[in-house]
This record gives structure tokens, sequence and C-alpha cells, in this order.
């Protein structure tokens, strides 16, 4: 599996693999604030940094939980701009379902002014003693944020904010990127939400 593509299991005990298209959209997936706080994944640093490491940082460039950086405070700091997330891209999605516990809202200026200051030096790449590409390490929680961000602001900030989806799914409010050629991507999962559609659409068709 890609890294970035994340293998989820439902309420329903049904697992399924879930892209989200892009590394701030794959942040809302590590846990958010309450009641989304039950599917916190990131309890410890050393959690963020195993996250991380299959993260889509590691998409082009793979790295390890151990070339990872994080302190508490990291960890805060992240937790913090994942927040954010949940507040203000359901906002920019039309006709997203309301999130239980979660206010959404238009960006405000103090929204603006933390992505902006967020945005940093990403990641970099350094070659190895053979002349390879690799990652530089180790990588810091600024150069995590800033990769968020940039991306972030590479999406609302451009016509590209037409992308952002919420899953057509019932009862499900995944989150996501569509990256797909014709811009028409509907659901979390083909093996999920979009084959529940199909089933559903043979039984209206075909009732017993």
């Amino acid at each position: 599996m890609k890294p970035g593509a994340r293998r989820l299991t439902g309420t329903d005990g049904v697992s399924h693999t879930f892209d989200p298209g892009s590394f701030a959209l794959e942040l809302i997936l590590s846990g958010g604030p309450p009641p989304w706080d039950r599917y916190e994944l990131l309890h410890t640093p050393d959690d963020a940094a195993a996250w991380l490491a299959e993260s889509y940082l590691a998409a082009d460039l793979p790295f390890t939980a151990d070339d990872v950086r994080v302190t508490k405070a990291d960890l805060a700091r992240l937790k913090e701009f994942r927040a954010l997330l949940w507040h203000v891209v359901p906002g920019m999605i039309p006709d997203a379902k309301t999130l239980p516990g979660i206010t959404t809202r238009q960006l405000t200026p103090e929204d603006r002014a933390l992505i902006n200051a967020t945005v940093g030096e990403p990641p970099l790449a350094e070659l190895d003693e053979a002349g390879r590409i690799r990652r530089r390490t180790p990588i810091t929680m600024r150069q995590v944020l800033g990769a968020a961000a940039q991306d972030l602001i590479d999406i609302i900030g451009s016509d590209q904010v037409a992308r952002l989806r919420m899953c057509e799914g019932d009862n499900c409010a995944l989150m996501f990127y569509d990256t797909s050629r014709p811009g028409n991507r509907r659901w979390c999962s083909m093996q999920r939400c979009g084959n529940r559609h199909k089933v559903g659409n043979y039984r209206t068709r075909h009732p017993s």
C-alpha cells in the first residue's frame, strides 16, 4: 500500500483502503477534537513519528520513525493545526454533512495567520555516499507542519479548492482531495461506500 493511503476499519468491522489525496487532508485521519478524539492515533511523540513515516511525506523519499524528531510540544502544535483543518475544511465543501461536535467556519483572519505562520522549509533531500537521493534527517515538526500548511494553501488558495470532497456515503464523513483526472470522485473508497451505493441501486432496480 502506497504511503498516504490508509487502511481504515469502520464501526461495522469492515476494512477498506482510503486515500485522502493530500498530506494536509491525511492529518485529519490521525484524530481530532471531541467527540472525534475516540479515533486518536497520536497519543505520544513516538506515535506521531511512526504515523508520519507512513504518510504522504514518505511517498517520494521513504524514511523511518527514527528519522523524525517529535517532542511533546511538537505534538501539541501538530494537533493545533489538525484542529484548524477539522473546522475549516468542511466549510469549503459544498453540501458537506454536519460533523457532530464540530463547528465549521469560513476561513478567519486568525486562521489565515496561523496557516501562513506555519509555512516553512519542508523536509529536505540530499545525496548519500553513492550519489543517490535520500531524505535529510532528522525531520523536524517545523518541516512537517510547513509541508502540511503549504499543501493546504496550494489547494484552498486556488481553483483546486473545488476538488475538496466529503464522501457521499450515508453516515460517512471522510474528507479528501480529489486527484482523479475527471475530478468526479464521490466515495471514500469503492471498497466501502461506493460498493454500498452500487448494491443499493441494484436492489432498487431488482426488488426481491
